[in-house]
């Protein structure tokens, strides 16, 4: 059996011009980065602005565990099943970031005979959009640690600054340093960190940014630090936005690539749903709206992270209303979330599965019944699920009133998704009555209960810490009718990732809040994540090489 990544090497790719051309993009519009890779010029939005938008159809899924649940997969087989039956689509997707390609997680380009090439370009420098959000936050960095070395006009209390310097790569040793050692001439000395390049604002910023004016303005608006009195201090204040930007300017541009099936993509901006927002660009997504009769777009992580934030935060800001949810799930996660071990997933195990059944049920009802929004599931088949365990899903789901159907794209590609393509048509044309899951006038604490209480099921929630001190700062400066952005594991409902399944019986902790001014939203940090993930014990980097020839392998 070939490995995702001798697929894709072996895959006969059209040139870039071609994927465009099938899209509908004029090559006026194309800034290409060798033969199949492009960027798209934003003004192609602007000559599209009359035409009607295409139906927006958001893939999610279960928790996550370490089985695997194929969300990516699923998108892109989704997209070309969509073309099978005869329909017009462009999917849009997230980027990688290096850290999860040569940590733990592996790359993010989908798999088997559904995934977006050149898939090495992608899961390393690709375009360099990241490197670029990297440069403008540490650019950002450094003119304020200036700005304090140069007398400090400001007054900014160097105890209170809250902008970090960032890298797109695991490393923990990063997370907690100090800087400005070495004598006067070297700084001021004092506690600083570092974010993962993806938890940097300016990744959200840049996502939810509408163009360069837009851009600017948002950049302006982000808050770097507090001076000796209390009053925040902006990037604007230190005058860098300008400089931002102009690092910013290609990297604002959505990429456009394609499906091993030739079906246009664009793959632009932010992953990582559990520590940031983990929505693509709104740019690439209106584009694809704009461009294809469908729009197959994902969300990272659970639905309780991902979708939950781009329903109520990207749904709210950019004004979309999707018209369909695909929530993937595999029996062989549901049985491990039923106490199955590992080694023991290809056994068939009904009690096991029944278990863990629960946790996929309660993001369905998350969907249908909070957000009001139709929903299928998508079972990623393995090829070790029973009839019986299929079946079992199938009822289980069914008695929500939503209908399961099986997805075998990482095998067979769009052919294996012709079933779920034709359930999503449908459901695209029913109305729906999509409904945030809180309201813009309700207090951060609010915000935070209905999300804990509607969407995780928590009994509650508290605040600790500064947090306590954080919620009147950020109301007293009126910050208080932004979404809220939560910080949590991608492995449970609950804060603790050890409580799998669906539990119940737990509050929520809250021990640090901070506003995203320039991406607006208030991020709240809850039980023990970090926003800078280390590396694990055998990091798969130690399995990527290449030869002199430029084939890289072990990327899969």
């Amino acid at each position: 059996m070939k490995t995702d990544i001798e697929i894709a090497q072996s895959a006969v790719m059209a040139p870039i011009t071609e994927v465009a051309a099938k899209a509908g993009i004029d090559d006026k519009y194309l800034e290409q980065y060798g033969k199949y890779k492009a960027k798209v010029d934003l003004s192609l939005m602007r000559d599209m602005a009359d035409k009607p938008d295409g139906k927006l159809i958001l893939v999610t899924a279960m928790t996550p565990t370490a089985a695997g649940e194929g969300k990516t997969t699923t998108t892109v087989g989704l997209g070309d099943a969509l073309h099978k039956i005869g329909r017009n689509p462009v999917i849009a997707l997230r980027e990688p970031s290096l850290g999860p390609v040569f940590g733990v997680k592996g790359g993010a380009a989908g798999g088997g005979y559904a995934q977006v090439v050149p898939m090495e370009d992608i899961n390393l420098h690709f375009t360099g959009d990241f490197h670029a959000i990297g440069a403008a936050n540490n650019l950002l960095a450094a003119m304020l640690d200036n700005h304090i070395q140069q007398g400090n006009a400001l007054g900014i209390d160097v105890k209170r600054i809250t902008w970090k310097r960032c890298v797109d790569m695991n490393d923990r040793q990063l997370r907690s340093i100090v800087c400005g050692l070495g004598g006067r001439m070297q700084g001021v000395p004092r506690e600083d960190g570092f974010d993962i390049t993806v938890a940097s604002e300016i990744m959200a910023v840049l996502c939810l940014s509408s163009g360069i004016t837009d851009l600017k303005e948002r950049l302006a608006r982000m808050i770097v630090a507090y001076t000796f009195d209390g009053k925040p201090v902006t990037a604007g204040d230190l005058k860098a936005q300008g400089a931002m930007a102009a690092l910013l300017k290609d990297a604002l541009k959505p990429n456009l690539v394609q499906t091993l099936e030739h079906t246009p993509a664009f793959v632009h901006c932010g992953p990582f749903a559990n520590i940031a927002h983990g929505c693509n660009s709104v740019t690439a997504t209106r584009m694809a709206m704009k461009l294809g009769d469908y729009c197959v777009t994902e969300a990272g992580f659970g639905a309780d992270l991902g979708a939950e934030k781009f329903l109520d935060i990207k749904c709210r800001i950019a004004g979309l209303k999707p018209d369909a949810v695909v929530i993937v799930g595999t029996v062989r996660a549901l049985k491990l979330h039923g106490g199955v071990a590992k080694a023991d997933l290809n056994t068939e195990n009904l009690e096991a599965l029944e278990k863990g059944l629960p946790n996929l049920l309660r993001h369905v009802e998350n969907i249908t019944q909070v957000y009001k929004l139709p929903a299928v599931v998508a079972i990623n088949r393995f090829p070790t699920d029973t009839e019986a365990e299929l079946k079992l899903v199938e009822d289980k789901c069914r008695e929500l009133g939503v209908n399961a159907v099986l997805s075998e794209v990482w095998g067979k590609g769009g052919e294996g998704g012709i079933a779920l393509a034709e359930e999503v048509v449908r459901l695209c044309e029913q109305p729906n009555d999509f409904a945030f899951c809180y309201g813009d006038d309700l207090s951060i604490v609010e915000k935070i209960e209905a999300i804990a209480k509607r969407i995780y099921r928590a009994d509650g929630v508290e605040l600790v810490g500064n947090a306590v001190k954080q919620v009147k700062e950020l109301t007293d400066l009126g910050f208080s009718n932004m979404p809220v952005c939560m910080a949590k594991t991608q492995y449970s409902f609950s804060d603790d990732p050890a409580k799998l399944g669906a539990p119940t019986g737990f509050k929520i902790t809250v021990r640090n809040l901070k506003v995203s001014a320039g991406a607006g939203f208030i991020v709240a940090l809850t039980g023990d994540v970090m926003t800078m993930p280390g590396l694990p014990k055998v990091p798969a980097a130690e399995k990527i090489d290449v030869d002199e020839n430029g084939v890289i392998t072990g990327l899969f």
